[in-house]
């Protein structure tokens, strides 16, 4: 197990976590160096941001986003199945099942930086107890990946059962593998 955060807004952690998404679309953080961003974990602790922007780039009917505060409180671990980019807008808007992005944010981050999103389909899993870390400036910036020492005991479990990720990877894999 890696003791590496992948920071992503809160709510798409959340939805990643109750089995309501199952991709990460990612245009990378200004912070990203040369390279840009890639999927360079294969497994990663879900890092929630926080910022109120976040409710209008979702397509859910409710969402309440915690106020920020001196903590984050880590419950999700990703395990990295399958990572592509893709270059066509089509099979970027057609991933809309799989996740709770807006068309609009989709479309941005497709065109961010010129055209293309990294894509990563993921299981995930539920961490016990929650991993709770103060906030620190080391988290901060525009950068995807934190360092995350040291790991704490837990346990962990599948959001969704063998069954369930199976058919979404039948789904993902048939959308970005047009035949």
């Amino acid at each position: 197990m890696e003791s590496i955060g992948f920071k992503e807004w809160s709510l798409v952690c959340d939805a990643l976590g109750h089995g309501t998404q199952s991709v990460i679309l990612r245009k990378g953080g200004i912070a990203e160096g040369r390279g840009g961003f890639s999927f360079r974990h294969r497994e990663f602790f879900l890092f929630p941001t926080f910022f109120h922007e976040q409710v209008a780039k979702v397509r859910i009917a409710s969402a309440d986003i915690p106020a920020p505060d001196n903590t984050i409180a880590i419950r999700w671990y990703a395990k990295v199945e399958r990572t592509l980019r893709i270059d066509s807008l089509a099979i970027a808007e057609a991933l809309a099942l799989l996740h709770i992005l807006s068309p609009e944010v989709v479309r941005e981050r497709f065109g961010y930086k010129g055209d293309g999103l990294n894509v990563s389909f993921v299981r995930v899993f539920e961490i016990s107890p929650v991993w709770v870390l103060q906030n620190a400036k080391r988290f901060s910036g525009c950068r995807s990946w934190v360092e995350l020492l040291p790991l704490p005991e837990m346990t962990m479990r599948a959001v969704l059962n063998d069954s369930a990720q199976t058919k979404l990877r039948a789904q993902f894999d048939q959308i970005v593998s047009p035949s």
